[in-house]
């Protein structure tokens, strides 16, 4: 499908991001002397700033991280619960038979902060205040909007007029930013230098904390502050399988990482290079997959802390059989599938960063929907996640419905693959309930059909419709498709009874960004132009 942008390569260094100046400012750090780590937790601050209604310091993050010493691969959690005071009668008190999209009683505790501290004091080399410097003079002093910014603020405007705080930020006279013209937000910044500081205890028990429960009590929220005490950040050994050779790592429950390798188990018993890329075969084998995989998630999932996961059973090779079995290659399904993973069960914006040491690694944070709960914490310029809207249903004995002190699966996924015991590639892409599509299609696209890291961002995406998301779940099912897939394969797809929408050219969504290892110890770094970011090598 040709390479639109040039691959970037280097030998001493490699971040992928989704915002140019992001992505300096990893490689900045990088130049400095600083590892992976260091790169990445800056990178995010950054974004933070930068990429306002995708991220920052009031929503969660997901991080995987390879030791080259060690050559052990690691993840880390950072997703919040819910207010011990959030039942699902309270919920339906008020009125809801759907979660709230927006509002405090759509937010969760913050996990970010968590992990960036985390994170730096297991992995890091620098300290907090040195790398948060970038983030804070982007906050203080203000960066130029960009056209996805403009555009972003120009499509949710009514909704931020409806939230103070937000348009009071987001909002210039209470009209969208027009792109060149400079943002800034001077709360935001103080609240970094306070995390700088006093460290992440002035997010969790300190005055950080004191002040997002106090906004939350003006405006019909449930937190108190305990809330924010009882706060962990989880690390813990990945879940991963093994696809043609090569280990893929993913995040484990209440992340959806699991999909992925549920999709790939079952991939693996197609032979999709014979297939080809972008085929109606391939797309169709994918787009089969998904749905049992997507279907397993929404039944069986949620928070390990009061569900017993599958995960034994859903990633076992003897369930992939099984479910390979019910894929109809000349027919798209449109029934549920009832597969029983527990007969198997025994036991129980994102980013990229390599360094010269060989460590590596995949990170994702988000607030959620565009601009999460459009509420922000009087005198913070804390943006609040509404993760516990976006992700809760109030369905009474489902396993993901809201309960005190719990935590929603998340859309938050990333990934990490190794060959031979060495990293291979690092990557991940944002979008919700698309990442765990996407990811699949990356994934394939760098071992079924040996396509180069910038190759695989850009090639032609799809998305099927819905997802995981309880919002979505009663509205028609839709093949959305990028119109430089080949007229013909959109042809046999609608007669195998995809409803099928085009897309214009890389509008399916996603923002992937990839980092190969090649055997040399050269770098490789692909960026999707589906963003304005980039890779940049040292």
């Amino acid at each position: 499908m040709g390479q639109h942008r040039g691959l970037v390569m280097s030998k001493k260094g490699m971040v992928c991001s989704a915002h140019p100046l992001s992505s300096w400012v990893g490689a900045d750090v990088l130049a400095k002397g600083g590892n992976a780590t260091d790169a990445a937790i800056a990178m995010a601050l950054a974004t933070g700033v930068l990429l306002p209604n995708m991220c920052g310091i009031g929503g969660d993050a997901f991080m995987l991280y390879y030791d080259a010493k060690t050559k052990k691969v690691t993840a880390i959690n950072g997703s919040g619960n819910v207010p011990i005071k959030a039942t699902r009668e309270y919920y339906i008190s008020k009125g809801y038979d759907k979660m709230p999209l927006t509002g405090m009683l759509s937010v969760a505790v913050p996990g970010a902060v968590g992990v960036y501290f985390k994170a730096l004091s297991l992995f890091g080399s620098m300290k907090f205040e040195d790398i948060s410097t970038y983030a804070i003079e982007y906050a203080r002093d203000g960066f130029p909007v960009g056209q996805i910014n403009s555009a972003d603020m120009a499509a949710d405007v009514d909704k931020l007029r409806k939230f103070a705080g937000a348009s009071k930020i987001y909002l210039k006279q209470n009209e969208p930013y027009k792109q060149g013209e400079i943002l800034r937000n001077e709360d935001y910044a103080k609240s970094l230098e306070i995390l700088g500081s006093k460290g992440e205890q002035a997010f969790y028990k300190g005055e950080i904390a004191e002040k997002i429960v106090t906004h939350s009590k003006l405006h019909g929220g449930l937190f108190e502050l305990s809330d924010f005490e009882n706060h962990e950040t989880i690390v813990y050994e990945p879940i991963f399988t093994d696809y043609r050779g090569f280990k893929v790592y993913e995040t484990a429950p209440v992340s959806q990482g699991g999909i992925v390798l549920e999709e790939l188990n079952i991939l693996e018993g197609f032979d999709l290079r014979a297939m080809g890329s972008n085929s109606a075969d391939a797309i169709h084998c994918m787009v089969e997959a998904k749905k049992i995989a997507f279907a397993d998630r929404i039944k069986y999932f949620g928070d390990p802390e009061f569900v017993k996961n599958p995960l034994k059973g859903i990633l076992s090779k003897e369930y992939a059989h099984i479910a390979r079995q019910k894929i109809d290659m000349n027919k798209a399904r449109v029934e549920d599938i009832n597969l029983n993973p527990f007969d198997f069960e025994g036991n129980t914006t994102s980013l990229v960063a390599v360094d010269r040491w060989g460590n590596a690694v995949s990170f994702i944070h988000s607030v959620s929907n565009n601009w999460g709960s459009c509420e922000v914490a009087e005198g913070t310029g804390i943006l609040l996640n509404n993760r516990a809207g976006r992700g809760f249903n109030l369905i009474e004995g489902h396993p993901n419905c809201i309960a005190p002190g719990k935590k929603t699966m998340h859309t938050l996924n990333t990934w990490l693959v190794t060959k031979d015991g060495r990293p291979k590639w690092v990557g991940n892409t944002p979008g919700g309930d698309g990442q765990p599509q996407w990811n699949m299609q990356l994934i394939t696209n760098l071992i079924d059909f040996d396509m180069n890291v910038q190759e695989t961002v850009e090639a032609p995406r799809w998305l099927d419709f819905p997802g995981t998301d309880p919002a979505d779940a009663e509205k028609q099912a839709e093949l959305r498709i990028e119109k430089r897939v080949a007229e013909q394969t959109l042809k046999d797809l609608k007669s195998r009874g995809h409803n099928v929408v085009l897309l214009e050219p890389y509008a399916a969504g996603g923002a992937a960004q990839i980092i190969e290892i090649m055997e040399n110890g050269v770098l490789a770094g692909g960026s999707d132009p589906r963003a304005d970011g980039s890779a940049i090598g040292i």
